[in-house]
């Protein structure tokens, strides 16, 4: 049977960067996905004010969503660089509520074990997703969702992914995808020239040749495929695959996943 993915992301393209070849993948195989997006986007350029940025940034959001073959993306219109300010606990009933609204088989968000996540928003996203989907199933909290229909509901299948990530446990085979996911990133125009642009000016002040260290290239969406390509080359090589990306795997609680590998062994009644 199809799967129901549920993606959950601080900024439009963050979804594309770390997990757009395998969305592609399992739509490719059926699946429906949808994916939310928590933040407007509206502090990523050099050069436009955030309100002209914010309306820019949704469309592209819902291009890329479109190139992939999402169901058209969840914007939950927070302000960027401030998801820390919000009340404890406000986004995660957010994303129970979208748990049980959309049951997915699958949920992809980004990891609390990352070790080098310097962006409050990214931190703010995955602790609130990692508690959400760990709580969604079980009927006492938020109670209230049930007087609006909404049971609920247990996420077999946890994708989370992150830079350093120490418990990066299985490699997707993106490479069938990986020009879908390029292409879902080529679509988020905007913030491709500002990453590029911000990261060239970060080398340049570091008397570093940035633009020889990404093969030679200028444009924007030609570093990014050149540094997307490179990247999911490395992780594909762990497993024998041209493109990979790297996700920490969890089906259930660490226990149940130790019986299930065989690792302990339930105690015998005497």
């Amino acid at each position: 049977m199809p799967k129901t993915v549920l993606v959950l992301a601080p900024h439009p393209d963050d979804a594309e960067f770390f997990a757009g070849g395998t969305i592609a993948r399992f739509i490719s195989e059926g699946a429906a996905v949808t994916i939310v997006i928590a933040t407007d986007g509206r502090c990523g350029s050099f050069e436009m004010d955030g309100d002209s940025l914010v309306s820019i940034r949704s469309q592209e959001a819902r291009r890329a969503a479109q190139l992939l073959g999402c169901r058209p993306p969840i914007l939950l219109g927070y302000h960027d660089f401030e998801l820390d300010r919000l009340s404890p606990g406000i986004l995660r009933e957010q994303f129970i509520r979208l748990i049980r609204q959309i049951k997915p088989d699958v949920l992809i968000a980004e990891d609390t074990l990352t070790l080098y996540e310097g962006h409050p928003d990214h931190r703010v996203v995955a602790r609130a997703a990692e508690e959400a989907v760990s709580f969604a199933a079980l009927p006492l909290i938020h109670s209230e969702h049930l007087a609006e229909g909404l049971t609920p509901h247990f996420v077999v299948e946890k994708y989370f992914y992150g830079e350093g990530s120490p418990g990066l446990n299985k490699v997707m085979d993106i490479t069938a995808t990986m020009e879908q996911k390029l292409g879902g990133l080529a679509a988020h125009e905007s913030q491709m020239r500002f990453l590029v642009e911000d990261v060239m000016k970060q080398a340049q002040l570091a008397g570093l040749d940035l633009a020889a260290m990404l093969g030679g290239a200028t444009d924007p969406m030609a570093a990014i495929r050149f540094a997307m390509q490179t990247q999911a080359a490395q992780v594909g090589a762990k497993i024998g695959v041209q493109f990979g990306e790297a996700f920490r795997y969890v089906r259930f609680t660490p226990l149940i996943e130790m019986l299930l590998a065989g690792q302990i062994r339930p105690a015998q009644s005497e």
